[in-house]
């Protein structure tokens, strides 16, 4: 083991190394080695509106050593030892190159990559090890970072301090990387604003309104990575800085993009802690903005209608909230959902001339 590792690393290598020699004594005594794992979808997770958010129930699926449980065995020991092997020498491993890995596997190799993220999922839960820890990223970038904010991060040959001004990239941004744990923070900002599209956040970054508000802008592009969500856990708990979330007013904004940042996923359950802000509240387009400010809008789509129902139906979240329930139900009834660029109609400006402005002195207007 590299001296030079530090307390977490060391730490992952020994949890790794214990699971594979407690298989590894059970075969030597003749039993039959288990392998077992949290079941991770929306059936096994209860939304706690204390802890706020989505929490691994009770169920497991376990396997024993068998005939047809052989390779699924080998695969996961072999992943295992892959993330011993990276995190011994510092190194990462994106989620493609582990498949690829795998072809040297033998009979024991991923067929197509989902399998092999299924089984880094399956260990990451069983150990209660972030991924991360384990030297495994994912193939796409995080978000972007922009405003009152410096980053303090490290330079790997150096160990040294790297200072990152997020006020100082021109018409640019900071990019988020995938592994956001040795970072420091300074800020006098007054709230975090993460934004769903790329383009309005260019729009506030382009007018630095993260001068005007003194805030913190992050873009989420889309439904938001784990380094991106990270991040924001993070900032948001070391500098005890609210956040407020602007999408577009569609299931997908609010079941999506909104409710994995606030409260995360099924399938991630066991690492939500670590991930979700659960304090996080909805400023974004909601059912009676479209009539207040008169949007532009769109006819909702059967994929948006059928969303719309399960959340109503499935989700705890939203289950737990009638607020959300009222805001879905209204959308289903006037049929139609408005992009969060819809605001352009009054202005290229407005929104950041107005419609903040209004949304953030107006509490009663937010989201839960």
């Amino acid at each position: 083991m590299s001296a030079a590792m530090d307390q977490v690393d060391k730490e992952v290598v020994q949890k790794m190394t214990a699971y594979a020699k407690a298989i590894h004594d059970a075969i030597k005594k003749g039993e039959k080695p288990v392998i077992s794992s949290p079941i991770r979808s929306l059936s096994n997770v209860s939304y706690n509106l204390k802890n706020g958010y989505f929490e691994l129930g009770g169920s497991m699926k376990s396997r024993s050593l068998g005939a047809s449980t052989v390779k699924g065995f080998a695969q996961t020991l072999l992943m295992m030892n892959e993330a011993k092997k990276v995190v011994e020498t510092e190194d990462i491993m994106t989620k493609r190159e582990a498949y690829y890995v795998s072809k040297n596997w033998g009979d024991a190799k991923f067929n197509e990559q989902p399998e092999s993220d299924g089984v880094m999922d399956d260990i990451e839960a069983m150990m209660r090890v972030l991924r991360e820890e384990l030297g495994f990223i994912p193939e796409e970038d995080g978000g972007a970072v922009a405003g009152n904010l410096v980053i303090i991060d490290r330079d790997p040959d150096t160990d040294a301090d790297v200072r990152i001004d997020c006020a100082k990239f021109a018409s640019g941004a900071y990019s988020i990387p995938s592994n956001v744990e040795h970072f420091k923070f300074e800020t006098n900002a007054q709230f975090i604003l993460a934004v769903e599209t790329a383009g309005m956040f260019q729009r506030l970054v382009k007018h630095k309104y993260y001068q005007k508000a003194n805030c913190v802008l992050v873009s989420l592009k889309g439904v938001p990575s784990r380094a991106t969500r990270r991040f924001i856990k993070r900032l948001s708990a070391e500098k005890d800085l609210p956040v407020y979330v602007f999408t577009d007013g569609d299931p997908y904004g609010y079941g999506s993009i909104y409710r994995t940042l606030k409260v995360g996923s099924g399938n991630a359950a066991h690492v939500n802690e670590y991930f979700c802000v659960p304090h996080a509240k909805f400023i974004g387009i909601t059912p009676q903005d479209i009539i207040d400010y008169k949007l532009p809008s769109h006819p909702l789509k059967e994929v948006d209608v059928k969303k719309i129902k399960d959340l109503v139906k499935n989700d705890p979240f939203i289950q737990a909230h009638k607020q959300w329930q009222k805001a879905l139900t209204d959308m289903a009834k006037m049929k139609v959902r408005a992009e969060q660029q819809a605001l352009a109609k009054w202005g290229l400006n407005y929104v950041i001339d107005t419609y903040l402005p209004e949304k953030m002195k107006k509490q009663e207007t937010w989201l839960p």
